[in-house]
């Protein structure tokens, strides 16, 4: 965890960097590119799930970010700022695709935990409630992509911010435009979405090769 005071250094340089670009060093805005383009760029990766619409979010966000960084006044952090731009961004990026968008898909608690009575909701599974990190390994890193692109992009949106980005409920909820309920409700139904995936996975995945096996 990175303590308080770095998290508050890494702030005020994005302020002073930013007070310097508005007050005429527009040479500098490279330096706030530099800063978050690697990760803005893997955010796209897991909204767009291309290089060439992940790219493409990153520029249009960055040029946004140059067009209204006079009208930030510091009343959130820069980074939820930025990645607000960029979230939008990634909805412009598909409403504008020359493919025509697929209905949004409605993930129906009832289907994915088979729990009908509300007060059974705390008889779901403890892995709903854990971030994904705690659960994932690497050998799974592609598959758990691709199951995370075939979430509908609202559900997407909330489990990329906030299991993946590490945003807070409260920040996901800013920077989506949501309440901090529908967040949690559109975390816990991905979080199950892919809980089902993973159990999918595990069922049909090959049995693993022996080390006498794979030497033959």
């Amino acid at each position: 965890m990175i303590p308080k005071s770095e998290n508050r250094k890494k702030q005020d340089k994005d302020r002073d960097l930013i007070e310097a670009i508005n007050t005429g060093r527009s040479d500098l805005f490279h330096l706030l590119v530099k800063r978050y383009q690697h990760k803005l760029y893997n955010f796209g990766l897991r909204m767009c799930g291309n290089t060439h619409d992940a790219e493409d979010m990153v520029q249009d966000t960055f040029l946004n970010v140059f067009r209204f960084l006079k009208n930030f006044r510091h009343e959130s952090k820069f980074k939820n700022w930025l990645y607000k731009v960029a979230a939008s961004a990634c909805l412009q990026k598909k409403r504008h695709s020359k493919y025509a968008p697929e209905p949004e898909k409605e993930l129906s608690w009832d289907a994915l935990t088979g729990v009908t009575d509300v007060k059974k909701l705390s008889e779901t599974p403890r892995w709903a409630s854990q971030p994904l990190e705690n659960v994932l390994s690497a050998e799974l890193s592609d598959h758990i992509k691709a199951a995370i692109l075939a979430l509908p992009e609202k559900y997407r949106a909330v489990i990329v911010l906030r299991d993946i980005e590490g945003f807070s409920t409260t920040e996901t909820a800013k920077i989506l435009s949501l309440t901090q309920a529908n967040v949690k409700v559109r975390l816990y139904r991905a979080r199950l979405f892919l809980k089902e995936n993973l159990e999918d996975y595990f069922n049909h995945a090959p049995p693993k090769s022996s080390s006498s096996e794979s030497s033959l």
